[in-house]
């Protein structure tokens, strides 16, 4: 229960943070499954920022390998990723 808790806290989190930084349109709506690459939110710029971000955040240390497009393209998948490094 906890953890599912601290999943949906963590996606307000995210996702407040790329609506702050990185959408410039009242008019976007960001959820968990929103595509953020594809859809143009965030770019490869973009990720570093988030990433460290994410690192700062979270205590975590996510490695070079791990900083892809793939783990970036929706708050679900940074979420995972993040799950993934705490645990590590």
């Amino acid at each position: 229960e906890f953890v599912r808790d601290w999943r949906f806290i963590m996606k307000d989190e995210i996702i407040e943070y790329i609506e702050d930084e990185y959408v410039e349109e009242d008019d976007v709506e960001l959820d968990e499954n929103t595509s953020l690459i594809k859809g143009g939110i965030i770019d490869s710029f973009s990720i570093v920022a988030l990433r460290n971000w994410l690192q700062k955040t979270y205590a975590i240390t996510i490695p070079d390998d791990q900083g892809t497009v793939e783990n970036f393209e929706t708050v679900t998948k940074i979420i995972e990723l993040v799950n993934a490094r705490k645990n590590a």
